[in-house]
């Protein structure tokens, strides 16, 4: 069984038990989050497909991490203009793990 559901305005596929990075959500470590944004889901009774979402269908996660990914160096630079800039960027994530999914 899984599900393609959509936060952050990025779209996901997990399966029960699996951990997920996603954009940042609001909330501590241990607490639930439903998520009913579910575009697609597979069970039981076959593959279900959402015109552009299913009705009554929603993802149960906890949140397992509340963190910042690693550092990626940003560099710009135009030849022979003496241009340069270097910046950082650290993008924030919730790490959740998909406890069911309820048709």
């Amino acid at each position: 069984m899984y599900a393609v559901f959509q936060t952050g305005g990025k779209q996901y596929k997990a399966s029960v038990g699996d951990v997920v990075r996603v954009e940042r959500l609001d909330g501590e470590v241990g607490d639930e989050v439903l998520i009913d944004s579910v575009l697609m889901a597979s069970g039981d009774e076959g593959v279900k497909v959402g015109t552009p979402q299913l009705d009554g269908v929603q993802v149960v996660g906890r949140i397992v991490e509340q963190d910042r990914a690693r550092k990626i160096i940003v560099f710009k630079h135009k030849r022979r203009k003496g241009y340069r800039r270097k910046m950082g960027h650290r993008q924030a994530y919730t790490a959740l793990r998909i406890d069911k999914i309820e048709l």
